[in-house]
């Protein structure tokens, strides 16, 4: 059978529940216990619950669970990352002619690289037994699956646990309360319920907040209020759904994360002010893992872990300290995808925080948009973000087609002052549509700034390439 939903045309078999669930829970949480198992059984039949799609475990045994617990250490962790890259087959004939002796030798590589073949960025000499896969549509909408590694992904959960007791929260098992829920608005998605063995084998959830797919009788609020989820992540959209008037007096987060997308401004502090918790932006890509957190409107931390960061020209040349560049990133944090100088597609500026650390600054995501101006001159989309994000909206999506019109449709905000700021701005007409909610952009991550206009203009491609710029490196 495939598994589709016949009676509905836009269904697709993968999200059909439970079509590819292939272990026994003593395989997906082998250290699961008499109270454990209970509150997961509680969490997959509550009466209120949405439909599950998929059932997963974090696979960890009891040591497994004790080292995941702690970071990895960083002494040492670029060269032999370096090391264990060299092996892979996507280097062996550079390797074969010695041309990878530091990092700075390393080729830049792409998403398309990994599309191509993702099985030259794998080490021959993995532990598969830890493989876990997951999958990822890219802003560019080419598929795209990845190895991931249990207990890399379980760290990932104690990193948002340390991030929050940064901040003076205590984050820890709270009685019967839902550990982390990590909320998705779209139509379909993978939801499931599991326990976090490393937790006191607390529960936590995958749960889609599209009114659409919860079944009768069920209903997202008595959900939410039940269940009382610690912590909330998500990306800007489905946090925003938070604010619905069914859902803001639901739940009463310690924290808040945000993650996929931008972040505006007003969300963050409409959020803020909601919630009464702190809301960290987080930085990074499923290839890479996270790369920086921020808790203002500030730069991004680079976090400190097996991540570095460069800012690269187009031609893969470093740019001038402070200057805008393509966000390149080299992670050390899953040994079954050891990636070195990897092009995100997001570009910024690399600056030094006043404690030292690095940080980047002016993080735009996926292409660095830049749109013509009515007098021929080109405008960077950080100076649109600005304006709008000043004028309330909640995100955004800016059009110009080959002749130079504009269009924008903002997510709240007010959008006759949006329309004065940006015709300022651009010295040209900007007709700006306002829809209620993020969901209304559409679903999953829209592309924020388009310019057909600008592609094609000369100063569009300058040659940023200068030797007397040192590389600007960040660990």
């Amino acid at each position: 059978m495939s598994g589709r939903d016949e009676s509905d045309p836009l269904a697709l078999a993968e999200y059909t529940p439970h079509v590819a669930a292939v272990l026994g829970d003593d395989e997906r949480w082998p250290t699961l216990g008499a109270a454990g198992a209970e509150r997961l059984e509680r969490l997959r039949r509550h009466p209120h619950a949405p439909t599950w799609t998929h059932a997963t475990g974090d696979r960890l045994t009891a040591e497994q669970v004790e080292r995941t617990r702690h970071p990895l250490p960083l002494d040492g962790w670029l060269e032999e990352h370096l090391a264990r890259a060299r092996r892979l087959l996507h280097y062996r004939e550079r390797r074969d002619r010695g041309g990878l002796a530091e990092l700075a030798d390393f080729p830049t590589i792409s998403r398309a690289d990994l599309v191509h073949d993702i099985a030259a960025f794998v080490p021959l000499d993995a532990d598969y037994g830890r493989m876990l896969h997951g999958t990822s549509s890219g802003s560019t909408g080419a598929a795209l699956v990845l190895p991931d590694d249990v207990e890399e992904v379980a760290r990932g959960f104690h990193l948002l646990v340390d991030l929050v007791r940064a901040e003076g929260v205590d984050w820890r098992p709270d009685g019967e309360r839902m550990a982390i829920a990590h909320v998705v608005h779209q139509r379909q998605a993978f939801t499931y319920a599991s326990v976090i063995s490393g937790f006191d084998q607390r529960t936590m959830a995958r749960v889609n907040l599209h009114q659409g797919q919860w079944p009768a009788g069920a209903t997202r609020r008595a959900f939410l209020l039940d269940q009382d989820p610690q912590v909330i992540t998500g990306d800007p959209t489905s946090l925003a759904e938070l604010l619905a008037p069914d859902l803001r007096d639901a739940v009463r987060p310690l924290a808040l994360f945000s993650g996929a997308m931008a972040l505006a401004a007003p969300l963050r502090a409409e959020l803020e002010a909601a919630f009464g918790c702190p809301v960290f932006d987080v930085y990074g890509l499923h290839e890479t893992r996270p790369i920086g957190v921020r808790t203002d409107d500030g730069p991004f931390r680079v976090l400190g872990r097996r991540v570095l960061v460069e800012t690269l020209d187009a031609d893969g040349a470093p740019v001038a300290d402070g200057d805008v560049g393509e966000i390149v990133v080299t992670a050390g944090e899953n040994p079954l995808l050891p990636l070195v100088r990897y092009r995100t597609g997001d570009h910024g500026r690399i600056v030094r925080l006043p404690d030292g650390a690095v940080g980047i600054a002016d993080l735009e995501g996926r292409e660095h948009t830049r749109f013509l101006a009515g007098d021929g001159s080109l405008v960077a989309c950080v100076d649109l973000t600005q304006l709008l994000q000043a004028n309330g909206a909640h995100g955004w999506t800016v059009d110009q087609d080959a002749a130079g019109d504009v269009r924008a449709t903002i997510a709240g905000g007010d959008a006759d002052a949006a329309a004065r700021a940006l015709e300022a701005l651009l010295g040209r007409p900007v007709p700006v549509r306002r829809v209620p909610r993020l969901g209304d952009l559409g679903e999953g991550k829209p592309r924020r700034y388009r310019s057909a206009a600008a592609a094609g203009h000369p100063a569009a491609h300058p040659n940023r390439r200068s030797a007397k710029h040192p590389d600007r490196l960040a660990r």
